[in-house]
């Protein structure tokens, strides 16, 4: 075979690897991130401690799958119960056990529900933020639906905070299908160009929704926490954004706090393409030790303070296929080693937090604040009543 028929072999092999690879990413809308991915600069050095915040944020669903009033009755009652038996046996270095953010769907509220969930955030466990799946909505009914959503949450059940400045009430923000700012190419799961400035003056404080990869919402910038400007003639103005940085201020519309999103070489689909690592937590893909360590070395934090390392994982927590990872032996073992290995005092110091508690804690390394981050729980936004506190107050006041 000559030197030229050889050179037009290895070409033609080269392009076919080439096809192929590409063929794997668009198949998981790689396509969108990697290259971000790829120029990800390298971690900062650290002196001294870093500070692992850990959030755990929650689709939490008790009508998914369109289950019948007995089965979603059960879904909660299994989490009221195992998820205090669970989070009892664990603490960060604060004496705090493991926060579950509830991001409740609108559109899902049953009163009972909410009164359980809200008992066991009052007993220590968490809180309650906002959750939302719409399709081809308008900007009236937005702001009328997410408006009574946050009156209801806050009279009835003691969640979300007011503002201590402006007396509004505050929220967190999960958009459902991963489709913020009508993201999805097709438009499908939203219909509002403009939902970034919707969600900012219906008192949005930030919206933990992404990382949402492999589906086709995700956005260019990765395992960043930024301000996102909105553009209401377009869809996915959250594509991109400027980075929260210390000694910095607030900017555009709303901020954008991303868990890790990165490639999982050690396992790979068909033995070559690496899987997608997008901090998602159920029985198809368990929170392994390998894992963790991988979330805490992202290294997502404020631009200037790279010694608070902010880690943000998500879960769907009434599926029941998942529950049994969630509140049993997979999630323990994770705490486990969160509290082994980033606890130890002298390199690393573990904080459990709510989704509020990080954006509080994120705000004051904004403000230039440093040292430990646990004394800025409260930075910002104030710890939301709970039912305990807001019906004890109604009889006292009775």
């Amino acid at each position: 075979m000559s030197a030229a028929l050889v050179l037009v072999v290895l070409l033609v092999l080269a392009a076919g690897a080439a096809l192929v690879v590409w063929l794997a990413l668009r198949s998981r809308n790689m396509q969108v991130w990697i290259g971000s991915y790829l120029r990800r600069p390298a971690r900062a050095h650290v002196d001294g401690p870093v500070h692992v915040m850990f959030a755990f944020v929650d689709h939490y669903e008790p009508m998914w799958g369109k289950a019948d009033e007995a089965t979603q009755r059960a879904r909660v009652d299994r989490w009221c119960r195992d998820y205090r038996a669970l989070a009892s046996k664990h603490r960060d270095a604060d004496g705090r056990p493991p926060q579950h953010s509830f991001f409740y769907p609108e559109e899902e509220y049953v009163e009972e529900y909410l009164d359980k969930i809200s008992d066991l955030c009052a007993d220590g466990y968490g809180e309650i933020e906002i959750h939302l799946h719409h399709d081809n909505d308008t900007e009236a009914n937005f702001k009328t639906s997410i408006a009574r959503f946050c009156k209801v949450l806050h009279e009835r059940h003691g969640a979300l905070p007011r503002d201590p400045i402006t007396g509004e009430l505050r929220f967190a923000f999960i958009h459902g299908n991963w489709s913020l700012d009508n993201s999805r190419p097709d438009g499908r799961w939203c219909g509002l160009n403009n939902e970034l400035i919707l969600l900012r003056e219906l008192g949005c404080y930030a919206d933990f929704t992404l990382p949402s990869a492999p589906s086709d919402t995700q956005t260019r910038t990765i395992n960043s926490i930024y301000y996102a400007t909105d553009d209401p003639a377009k869809p996915k103005s959250h594509d991109t954004g400027a980075p929260v940085r210390v000694g910095g201020a607030p900017s555009g519309d709303l901020m954008i706090v991303q868990g890790p999103l990165g490639l999982n070489w050690r396992e790979r689909r068909m033995g070559v393409m690496p899987r997608i690592e997008n901090s998602d937590v159920r029985r198809s893909c368990p929170p392994a030790p390998a894992r963790v360590d991988a979330w805490v070395k992202t290294g997502i934090h404020v631009e200037g303070r790279p010694e608070w390392v902010f880690v943000k994982v998500h879960t769907h927590g009434t599926q029941e296929h998942d529950m049994d990872t969630l509140l049993g032996a997979p999630v323990d073992a994770m705490h486990d080693h969160l509290e082994r290995a980033y606890n130890d005092g002298r390199n690393y110091v573990l904080h459990y937090v709510t989704a509020r508690e990080m954006y509080n804690i994120i705000k004051a390394a904004e403000a230039g604040k440093s040292g430990d981050p646990a004394q800025y729980r409260d930075f910002v936004l104030p710890k939301p009543a709970h039912r305990h506190s807001a019906r004890n107050a109604a009889t006292a006041a009775a």
